[in-house]
């Protein structure tokens, strides 16, 4: 987990450039406020399509980028945080929901490796926040620093507060997650993966029906697999061996850690037709895995088990 502290801008890190030039689809006309007329929700879901248009908004007002997935257990528990600071500022930033699998080519040019990563838009510039699951005082303590910041970019512009944005009980809490997944979310939060992966094995043996702490468990198991994995070294390691079943998983998990499924799918299959039968289970083993982090639903899932049954039989 990196230190929560916004930071200096991420120059040479993150590619934003084919984003800023493409047309956003049917652009709003800009307000008084250099926002869309009507002024955006504090809430949004933004796509590879439409980020010219949230890169110009962050001329305005500072915007948190959210990078999540629907199979990624610490995203349930950090979203809805930073729905509700960011509902609590009134205006004075936005947060944009990016789905790195729907969109990969933010998801590329964030360079998100791990998800959930959280980032920010001052100008137009990124800023790093933070990556991996926070505390709500922490995403108090960074949103506010990057108020800071913004203002001192001359980022102080407001989005107006529709009622749909307005927070319906500020002191509501959260529903209480059952003793092991809390434990394991807490866990998550310390960076402590060996003890997060443990509590959720011990919820399933308690109950193997639990689909939550299943999906938790493949997810704590991917990131404390790619915690210490330097990108270019470990595709560089998977490029020149290409029959290197630990190199080659290396760079599939990557791969979905960074939303590029199908890549990772694509990688495993290839990887398990050429292998001699002795040595295939190892890659059949992890396929199952992240087939069940996806979903069995995911259509890219179906496509990969439809792939997987032919090599078989």
């Amino acid at each position: 987990m990196t230190d929560p502290t916004p930071g200096a801008v991420l120059r040479g890190a993150v590619d934003l450039s084919s984003l800023r030039s493409r047309p956003a689809a049917q652009p709003a006309p800009a307000g008084a406020d250099g926002a869309p007329a009507g002024g955006p929700s504090l809430v949004f879901d933004a796509t590879d399509d439409t980020f010219a248009q949230v890169l110009e908004l962050s001329r305005t007002v500072p915007v948190v980028v959210d990078l999540w997935a629907e199979w990624c257990g610490p995203c349930k528990q950090l979203s809805p945080i930073l729905e509700k600071v960011v509902q609590e500022l009134a205006g004075r930033l936005v947060l944009a929901k990016v789905d790195v699998d729907a969109n990969p080519q933010l998801a590329q040019g964030f360079r998100a490796q791990s998800i959930p990563m959280v980032v920010a838009l001052v100008a137009g510039q990124p800023v790093p926040l933070f990556t991996g699951a926070v505390p709500e005082a922490q995403v108090r303590e960074v949103l506010g620093q990057l108020l800071q910041l913004a203002a001192q970019h001359g980022v102080t512009g407001t989005v107006p507060v529709s009622g749909s944005d307005a927070v319906a009980d500020a002191d509501e809490e959260p529903a209480a997650l059952p003793p092991l997944h809390q434990a394991a979310f807490d866990a998550i939060e310390a960076g402590d993966y060996a003890t997060a992966i443990a509590s959720y094995e011990a919820a399933l043996a308690e109950n193997p029906r639990d689909e939550d702490a299943r999906a938790g468990l493949g997810q704590v198991r991917l990131l404390s697999r790619v915690q210490a994995l330097d990108l270019q070294e470990t595709r560089a390691a998977a490029a020149a061996a290409p029959h290197d079943v630990a190199a080659q998983l290396a760079v599939a998990d990557l791969d979905v850690a960074g939303g590029h499924v199908d890549d990772a799918f694509d990688r495993l299959l290839t990887l398990f037709s050429e292998l001699p039968t002795d040595e295939r289970a190892p890659v059949r083993e992890r396929l199952l895995e992240l087939f069940g982090l996806i979903g069995d639903a995911d259509a890219r899932v179906v496509r990969a088990r439809g792939r997987l049954a032919s090599l078989l039989f």
